[in-house]
């Protein structure tokens, strides 16, 4: 057990022995739990140098290195689930010096990446894809007649999705070669919620093999479908072999337990019970907050305390200023409580709070539901995560003119999770929807009083707000809700004006006062305040839109259209994101890779004038 991050790189002298998984199967079995060791004491070291996710694969440690040592990867397909858990799959794959890079530029990614390795069978960085994924792959080799294994680890938290139970459903239809290795740990980022969670936990009660018993027994071979065992009964019943449950730290059960599944055939689910964040005491206690880790900073260093709040708190705070002054409002997360800033409402408005886990489409027309019964539910989603629920925004929300708050979190980029997890496209998918209005705060102070406004508005609203903190605006007792679609000018300037949706405000204004540009805080992508757009338009020589989303579809493209439509000829330029996928680093690498730092936005500005003289 370790109970501190190591400051030294510890010795892995058998690891380094191992720089492909056929390295690793040229050990004995009796040496697998050296490996197992030394890959978690490698694993600590690492993260703590670069930062990352950290729970999730120190709970899989040894279930990766049985993987690799019966599968025969990469001809064999291995894909993972999400990817939080994939950082023992990295080391053992060629990758171990690189994990020193995680997340940083020019370094690897976070999530299997088909781009990065051979061993990657699928890039992934949103829940519940693999069962569909890993279906697909065995499919086509079987219409290729290749004879591999197709597997799919995929976590108890990632089995709440519905796409999961889709691809349950169909693999058993097609009679396909497909493993599926459940890795129940009762976890996803938080604590599972729902009938699965409670399911798989009486399952863990029930079984005499369950993890927490060190017996070494046999294991349970796939009993009929008519069996009641409460272990087998949801998956036997659909159609699957079901092994299991074993424990997923101990070899002795892994190993012949992995070997017995892929000797058989068609559609098969082992279960396998592990801990996340083993063998790390502080994470084992607390693995929601060791779910990931920052960078940790091996000197100590004189700084000025941060003040600044991120805009998760500032949702959190209004959410439950709101809550307690509407009895209609009902909160809505699917599996994000922590990383939205819920948990203060989940404690304070426990009657009001739902988690669906991970379930976004079900969130949308569970709010749908809520509102068609005169409720005021708000959901709290990623902007990446809002993308999977597209059909439900727009059918079963808009369509019908429901009164819905979309808090959209993690708008525009996001650094180290790279480009999975980047909220580059949501204005462009929510403006063209009738009867949305979007919201793009510039502060702490503008998010607050956006997300009122929006929470009056009587129909379907969205707030974007970025991941981290903001510049410092302070929030006072005296708060009031903004005009919709009501722009602010902020800076006074002559022939060249700036028009900033949302949180590069301050670089707006830095570029505006070296070029004495008008710089104007428009607020909302729809409606756009068409009169400040007219007299701008009138009075200025060149207009500059500037947005940290998609230029195609983006708020630039709904001023163009604005312009065109009414007769107004004047140039325009359109910064934002471009038509690529913006890789990891720091956010403000990021930042400045796509054009829009301080100095870029300047750059860009120049150049594209004095083409225009």
């Amino acid at each position: 057990m370790f109970y501190q991050i190591p400051n030294q790189r510890p010795a892995t002298p058998l690891l380094d022995s191992i720089d492909t998984p056929a390295d690793l199967r040229r050990l004995s079995a009796e040496r697998l739990a050296q490996v197992a060791q030394e890959l978690r004491a490698f694993l600590l070291y690492s993260v703590g140098h670069t930062g990352g996710h950290f729970g999730a694969g120190l709970g899989v440690v040894e279930l990766t290195i049985a993987l690799h040592y019966l599968l025969h990867t990469p001809e064999d397909r291995l894909i993972w689930d999400v990817g939080h858990q994939a950082y023992p799959h990295k080391i053992l794959t060629g990758r171990r010096e690189q994990l020193l890079t995680i997340r940083q530029q020019g370094g690897i990614s976070g999530f299997p990446k088909r781009a990065e390795s051979v061993f990657d069978s699928f890039g992934v960085g949103h829940s519940s894809t693999s069962l569909s994924a890993a279906l697909g792959m065995a499919l086509a080799s079987a219409q290729q007649g290749i004879p591999r294994q197709c597997v799919a680890v995929i976590g108890d938290g990632a089995m709440t999705a519905g796409m999961a139970f889709e691809a349950l459903n169909h693999a058993v239809h097609t009679q396909a070669d497909l493993l599926v290795v459940l890795n129940d740990n009762t976890m996803s980022i938080s604590p599972n919620v729902g009938g699965l969670a409670s399911y798989f936990a009486g399952v863990l009660e029930n079984s005499a093999e369950q993890a927490g018993a060190h017996a070494k027994a046999q294991v349970q071979s796939a009993p009929p479908a008519s069996a009641s065992s409460s272990a087998s009964a949801l998956f036997t019943e659909l159609g699957f072999s079901y092994s299991g449950p074993i424990d997923g730290h101990d070899f002795d059960q892994l190993l012949p337990a992995i070997s017995s599944v892929l000797n058989t055939s068609g559609p098969r689910l082992l279960h396998v019970v592990t801990r996340k964040g083993k063998g790390f005491a502080p994470a084992e206690k607390d693995p929601v907050g060791y779910h990931a880790l920052n960078k940790i900073e091996r000197e100590s260093a004189s700084v000025t305390p941060d003040k600044r709040r991120r805009y998760q708190q500032v949702f959190g705070d209004w959410l439950c200023d709101t809550a307690a002054r509407d009895e209609r409002l009902i909160g809505i997360t699917p599996a994000m409580s922590e990383g939205s800033g819920m948990v203060s409402f989940a404690q304070t408005f426990s009657d009001r709070f739902h988690d669906v886990a991970i379930a976004e489409q079900h969130a949308i027309t569970l709010a749908a539901g809520l509102a068609c019964e005169g409720m005021k539910p708000v959901v709290a989603i990623y902007s990446t995560f809002l993308q999977r629920a597209y059909d439900q925004l727009i059918h079963d929300v808009a369509l019908q003119d429901l009164d819905v708050l979309f808090a959209v979190d993690r708008a525009g980029l996001v650094g180290e999770d790279g480009a999975s997890h980047a909220g580059s496209f949501d204005i462009s998918f929510l403006r063209c929807i009738p009867n949305m209005v979007i919201a793009t705060p510039s502060d702490e102070r503008e998010c607050y009083q956006l997300l009122d406004a929006a929470y009056q508005y009587p129909g379907p609203a969205a707030v974007r707000y970025p991941r981290g903190k903001g510049p410092g605006a302070e929030l006072t007792d005296t708060l009031t809700p903004l005009e919709v679609g009501k722009a602010h000018q902020v800076r006074e300037g002559e022939q060249l004006a700036i028009l900033n949706f949302g949180a590069l405000l301050p670089e707006a204004l830095a570029v505006g006062d070296t070029l004495h540009a008008t710089v104007c805080d428009m607020r909302w992508a729809k409606p756009l305040d068409h009169a400040l757009l007219r007299e701008i338009a009138n009075s200025h020589r060149a207009i500059v839109t500037l947005e940290e989303n998609a230029v195609a579809g983006g708020t630039g493209a709904g001023v163009l259209e604005w312009l065109q439509a009414e007769g107004i000829t004047v140039p325009v330029l359109n910064l934002g994101l471009q038509d690529v996928f913006y890789e990891h680093g720091s956010r403000v690498q990021v930042l400045a890779r796509a054009g829009l730092n301080t100095e870029e936005i300047e750059a860009r500005i120049r150049n594209w004038l004095k083409r225009h003289d």
